[in-house]
């Protein structure tokens, strides 16, 4: 059933961020927790595991604390739109976030867009608006780590997300907070 869903929490970075991902608009279960990436079979925080190490834990604050220990920000591409579940391809009207503050008030080196629609959406909805303010960061679209996309393994998501980190540089930057990072 398609519900108007606004989306409801804020970007998690720092000025320390480098890498921005985004992906398109939190699920139900995001919602839900208030924090990114929450469903119980989505395989982004098992990704950011295995890629830098430690244990990101499963409260928003032990998970916000990792991803900027690690310099990674967070958001959605969207602000709002008409969607059904957690169905990208049934988004309509969609409203996107401001991202420049971010790009403003970190050295954000890449951004990242989790799966082909967010990337759509950043392309069409949010670069247009920072290049007329002489904004232009590196952009590029990795495999998305949703239930949904069962074609690629966890193994193939920890390649492709490696890849993605090291081309950023962040890669080796940060402490590994063992999973005892938070508040």
């Amino acid at each position: 059933m398609m519900q108007h869903v606004v989306h409801g929490f804020g970007p998690v970075w720092d000025e320390a961020s480098q890498v921005l991902v985004l992906g398109s608009m939190p699920s139900p279960k995001s919602r839900e927790r208030g924090f990114y990436y929450m469903h119980p079979r989505n395989r982004f925080w098992p990704v950011m595991a295995a890629v830098f190490g430690g244990d990101p834990g499963c409260e928003p604050a032990t998970r916000a604390a990792f991803a900027l220990n690690h310099h990674v920000a967070l958001w959605d591409v969207l602000a709002s739109c008409d969607i059904s579940g957690a169905s990208d391809g049934s988004i309509r009207n969609p409203e996107p976030n401001d991202i420049s503050m971010i790009l403003c008030g970190a050295p954000i080196r890449l951004v990242m867009t989790t799966g082909s629609k967010a990337g759509q959406l950043y392309v069409k909805l949010v670069e247009p608006g920072l290049k007329r303010f002489g904004i232009d960061v590196e952009m590029m679209t990795v495999a998305s780590t949703s239930p949904a996309n069962a074609a690629k393994s966890l193994d193939d998501l920890v390649s492709i997300y490696r890849a993605a980190f090291a081309r950023a540089g962040v890669l080796g930057v940060g402490a590994d907070c063992g999973g005892a990072c938070g508040n």
